[in-house]
């Protein structure tokens, strides 16, 4: 569903009534300490506790991994769902009235809400059913199927809720429609009934195959899965797309298996229902499966908010058709994987076999141990490309070549290209050494023919050598500059008296925010109200909606004991802090000056080189200024 712009009221309405302490309680045992309360952090491990509950700010925060936001932050982060959906919930829950920024919205949001919500229903009151059956005399021969062919015990059939639709061609929709009295349009778009396309009525999507339910995040069933038990095909039937259901978009067992993903920090994508199920049976519980879809981004990218490292293990068959799905789900997330994005490695069992075959002659022990060592997804390609290439003969050595160098091209990290290059001049030297310099200055000329040529030396100017000016920057630049935003920012949050003369500062030197995450919240400043008395709770709620990362900017939100100290002096703070950009700023102009100054030919080009010099000078003359207005240095408070 897509859900409209919330209305602020709506949002400010949620935080007033969904008071954090009642909502964290449900996930972390809180004690009563002083005026908050303390507990154990959720989101790393901790023997002591460290996560704090303030019930007057309505905010927690983690002295520990610094992890802070209000109750929709909190739900936000546990559940790694989006703001909307998290908003959404907690107004159902504590019976707030929804609004939408465009009150011609409204009307079809709560249609949505209501056909989601009967969906639902009718969902999970269909897995009932298949689980009730399951138990019938006609479900035996799933119930044999189950424990004879794959093997599971009663607490995995459990559970998994598996079941059984029956033969008839009606039997859902009558127990459904006659007897629950759900009205038939709704199972129609549950994708549970089809219409008829002779003489009215409906039948049943669903019979006689074991069913497996597909649950979203949270728990709740979106769709089946239903195996067929005869030679019918197809041997596999899902549910079609419905409002609550996207095979591109849907993971089989992210619900059973998120908290060991976020446990072991890493994921296995297995290609089938039973290879998931298998794996979380023999308590291998970080396993979902693709759905018998090519792997797409929306799927990773799910993945991946329960991984702290962003490692993701693609576990399918090694057979031709298995090998094919992992190409296609790599050239989906190539993108991710050359920038370092995902950790990806490439599982292939021995003897071409699935998760499911191979656990039934190995033990749990055998699979983690391949796990850990599963090659990452270039070295994977790599053996793909020379499998069965006799790099001897010229004709496949110049096709291996353009492939290897077609892999390589896309590699953005220097150190990590540099490594593979390496690694295929060794392939392509056939155990040769001598050849390897060779295959090394071939393989890079063909990755980027212009590395190959050189830049013309430029010339030294006499005044303001290397000596005087550094042409890169200071290994401290950064982390001063990133300390003096930050300190400025802090002073501007909490110090509402400031707020116009720190304003006022910025604009009189010409000044901006450099960092892009200061940047970003100094926009945001910038666009509400200076006298904004609840600045920090209007911030938070922007954030969350936009989805952008709270967790670099977060630290500012609070005030420790030693800033509690130094509030006092911010006059003379928010002085230091600026006078500390603009020295960074200077610097950063001075090298850029200096720079084009010493590349210039004053034979060549006499005019262009006095300028640069002028304007190189200038600047030294007002960095030398500023530096002697300084009441005191930044490092003084840090």
């Amino acid at each position: 569903m897509q859900i409209p712009r919330l209305h602020p009221d709506t949002i400010e309405e949620v935080k007033l009534r969904a008071d954090i302490v009642d909502v964290v309680s449900e996930y972390v045992v809180l004690r009563k300490r002083g005026k908050d309360f303390v507990g154990l952090c959720p989101f790393h491990d901790e023997k002591s506790p460290s996560f704090t509950v303030s019930q007057t700010k309505q905010m927690y925060y983690c002295f520990g991994c610094q992890a802070a936001g209000n109750a929709i932050k909190f739900v936000m982060e546990l559940g790694k769902r989006s703001f909307p959906d998290v908003v959404l919930d907690l107004a159902r829950r504590y019976q707030v009235p929804v609004q939408t920024l465009e009150p011609e919205q409204r009307q079809e949001l709560q249609r949505q809400l209501s056909l989601r919500e009967q969906l639902y229903e009718v969902l999970a009151s269909s897995a009932q059913f298949y689980q009730r059956a399951l138990r019938q005399s006609p479900g035996q021969k799933a119930i044999e199927y189950l424990q004879s062919n794959r093997k599971l015990k009663e607490e995995t059939i459990q559970q998994f809720g598996l079941g059984y639709a029956p033969a008839g061609w009606e039997t859902l929709h009558r127990y459904l429609v006659e007897d629950k009295h759900y009205p038939a349009q709704i199972l129609e778009k549950a994708g549970l009934i089809k219409p008829r396309k002779e003489g009215g009525g409906y039948y049943d999507v669903f019979r006689d195959r074991l069913m497996i339910p597909i649950r979203d995040v949270q728990g709740r069933v979106i769709a089946f899965g239903g195996r067929t038990l005869t030679d019918e095909q197809p041997k596999y039937l899902n549910s079609p797309e419905t409002e609550l259901f996207s095979k591109g978009k849907t993971l089989f067992a992210l619900d059973q298996a998120k908290g060991g993903i976020s446990q072991v920090d890493q994921a296995v994508v297995v290609e089938g229902y039973f290879d998931a199920i298998a794996l979380h049976a023999a308590g291998i519980n970080n396993a979902v499966a693709s759905l018998g879809t090519a792997l797409s981004l929306e799927q990773v990218r799910l993945i991946l908010r329960y991984t702290e490292s962003k490692q993701l293990v693609l576990n399918f068959d090694a057979d031709k058709a298995g090998t094919n799905a992992t190409e296609r789900a790599i050239g989906e997330i190539a993108e991710l994987a050359y920038k370092g994005e995902v950790q990806l490695k490439i599982l292939n069992l021995p003897d071409g076999k699935d998760a499911d075959e191979y656990l039934y002659s190995h033990t749990p022990e055998d699979y983690g141990e391949l796990l850990k060592n599963a090659p990452l997804w270039l070295d994977w390609q790599i053996q793909q490309i020379i499998q069965d290439r006799d790099l001897k003969q010229a004709t496949d050595f110049q096709q291996v070549t353009q492939q290897l160098v077609k892999l390589l091209k896309n590699i953005a990290n220097s150190d990590t290209r540099n490594y593979y290059v390496s690694y295929c001049a060794e392939i392509l030297s056939l155990g040769d050494t001598r050849l390897l310099p060779l295959r090394v200055e071939n393989l890079l000329t063909q990755i980027a023919p212009a590395a190959t040529t050189y830049s013309k030396p430029m010339s030294a100017k006499k005044a303001w050598g290397d000596s005087k000016v550094s042409h890169s920057p200071l290994p401290t630049e950064r982390s001063l500059l990133e300390q003096a935003e930050a300190l400025l920012l802090r002073i501007y949050l909490h110090c509402p008296e400031q707020r116009q003369a720190i304003i006022n500062e910025l604009e009189e030197r010409d000044l901006q925010f450099s960092l892009s995450h200061h940047r970003f919240l100094w926009q945001q400043i910038l666009d509400t109200a200076v006298e904004q008395v609840d600045l920090i709770s209007t911030l938070e709620n922007i954030y969350l909606e936009l989805s952008e990362d709270l967790g670099l900017v977060s630290h500012l939100f609070h005030l420790n004991e030693k800033w509690k100290i130094e509030i006092p002096r911010t006059p003379q703070v928010v002085q230091a802090a600026i006078a500390c950009m603009d020295l960074v700023m200077l610097e950063k102009r001075s090298r850029h000056f200096l720079e084009l100054w010493q590349q210039t030919d004053p034979e060549a080009e006499p005019e262009r080189e006095q300028s640069y010099y002028q304007a190189f000078y200038a600047v030294k003359l007002k960095l030398q200024k500023i530096d002697r207005q300084r009441l005191f240095s930044i490092t003084e408070l840090l």
